[in-house]
């Protein structure tokens, strides 16, 4: 009984964790967007004008 309960602790807690992960990296995606939009310098650009 009590060895069941500790794991559904367990797995309890592992998804509260990896959801929270999740959560986390989408932001920091949602931060790096809102950057400047190219970084890098596309040199075919400049050649053609």
């Amino acid at each position: 009984m009590i060895r069941s309960v500790r794991r559904i602790a367990g797995v309890l807690a592992l998804v509260v964790l990896s959801f929270r992960a999740v959560g986390s990296f989408l932001s920091w995606v949602e931060k790096q967007e809102d950057g400047p939009q190219s970084v890098w310098v596309d040199e075919d650009e400049y050649e053609d004008a």
